[in-house]
């Protein structure tokens, strides 16, 4: 296997590669923390080694839970939000057929539970009538407010197609070992269960069984997912392979020399998701005490057409992290045309994506000649080991990359201010105190 590499040749015009070697002894510190467990958040450091501690039995089983369902069920709507969705999200998008179009004879896999839009509720409950569905629930507590919602209504509407036992085959649960309102409604009524480790967060819980169930049902293989991270896990512990050391060090000087903003950026569609899940991952981890790089991402060549105005003559506050895919899946060749009334005969006899890496590397020199430095992340091709190692590349990168802008990379504590207005806003118990405050001040 191929591993991933980083190019940071476009960078040194802007940062000079003493400033950015010069992270490397913080960098190392930080790998160490994250190894031996004694930096900040080290109570959620359970996802550094475990890709290479899942074993088979748990594939297997996870593995044997998807094929039940893919053998009832032609929709499964996976109920969760943040880290408990973006991430199957991203792997299925990823994998997936470019249209949405779901893989032959495996079930359409839909989301819930990551927002609280009522028309996109009804919409969904409306075309989950009459279909064969069943429901991944994915939540530690099972009180979390958008996907507890969606799951009270998705749960009322699959056990009045099915009935109450019918259901209970049909719907997953992965949740806390012991406690929590999920696991006591799954031991009621007997749901299979999955168990989120109480030392793995929701952003870093991809390769956990919160979004390796979603992907096996989609048809995609976890195993081969899993063994791309665990290839990346024992060359970065290792010390063996610098990919993410170089990315951390180097975003982190970026970032010292008044690059405030970090826009990842692809050439192929299917990677969309990809960076909205890194831009939770960054973005939770990293901002906080009113420091941390801002994480946005745009998708080219669509977004040329858009956003690249203000990219390439905007305010100099950027730099681009570049995915470029090396081999793509398919062969598409630009015909001759005898009229040539568009003028495309010049292309004629190139592949598509030929002209793809053109844009993108007459971007990336436009780019860094408008004062915007580029790193490059090289991705062999997109399969599911090569996104697995992406994973854990940017899992690590990003411990290592919180500690040295220091940070406690993992916990969110900005996330619980906007849950506490609501909460009194709505009413809900126990937050009477909050509720006259924030009335008195409406």
């Amino acid at each position: 296997m191929e591993k991933i590499q980083v190019n940071i040749k476009d960078v040194l015009s802007m940062v000079s590669l003493n400033a950015i070697e010069s992270l490397s002894d913080e960098a190392k510190d930080a790998l160490r923390k994250l190894q031996d467990g004694t930096g900040a958040g080290n109570d959620f450091l359970g996802w550094v080694k475990l890709p290479g501690e899942t074993d088979k039995a748990l594939l297997d089983d996870i593995n044997a839970a998807a094929a039940t369902l893919r053998e009832v069920c032609d929709v499964v709507v996976c109920i969760g939000i943040g880290g408990s969705y973006l991430g199957a999200k991203a792997v299925i998008s990823a994998l997936g057929n470019s249209l949405g179009l779901t893989k032959p004879g495996c079930p359409e896999v839909l989301f819930a539970g990551h927002n609280i839009g009522e028309d996109y509720l009804y919409d969904l409950q409306q075309y989950l009538q009459g279909k064969r569905f069943g429901i991944i629930v994915i939540s530690k507590s099972g009180t979390t407010t958008e996907p507890a919602i969606a799951f009270r209504l998705l749960k009322e509407q699959l056990e009045a197609q099915v009935g109450r036992a019918e259901a209970g085959k049909r719907i997953v649960a992965i949740t806390d070992a012991k406690r929590g309102a999920l696991r006591s409604l799954a031991t009621t009524e007997g749901y299979k269960t999955f168990v989120i480790a109480d030392n793995v967060g929701g952003r870093f819980s991809v390769l956990s069984p919160v979004g390796l169930l979603p992907i096996a049902v989609a048809g995609y293989d976890i195993n081969a997912l899993v063994d791309g991270a665990r290839f990346m896990e024992k060359a970065t512990l290792s010390g063996t392979d610098s990919a993410a050391f170089t990315y951390a060090i180097t975003r982190n000087a970026l970032y010292r020399a008044g690059k405030k903003i970090e826009i990842l950026v692809n050439y192929n569609p299917r990677l969309h998701f990809v960076s909205e899940w890194w831009k939770q991952l960054y973005g939770e981890s990293e901002g906080k005490d009113h420091l941390g790089i801002f994480p946005a991402s745009v998708d080219n060549s669509t977004d040329l057409h858009s956003m690249g105005q203000w990219i390439q003559d905007g305010e100099r506050s950027i730099f681009e992290t570049v995915i470029s895919v090396d081999k793509v899946n398919h062969t598409v060749v630009i015909p001759s045309d005898a009229d040539n009334l568009d003028g495309l005969n010049y292309l004629a006899g190139k592949r598509v994506d030929q002209v793809n890496k053109m844009a993108e590397l007459g971007t990336r020199i436009a780019h860094v000649d408008g004062g915007v430095p580029n790193l490059q992340i090289i991705l062999p091709e997109v399969n599911e080991e090569y996104l697995g190692q992406l994973i854990y590349f940017f899992e690590v990168a990003c411990g290592i990359s919180g500690y040295i802008l220091g940070v406690n990379p993992f916990n969110q504590p900005g996330v619980e201010a906007y849950k506490r207005n609501m909460f009194a806003l709505l009413e809900k118990p126990g937050y009477e105190e909050e509720t006259a405050a924030i009335k008195s001040r409406l």
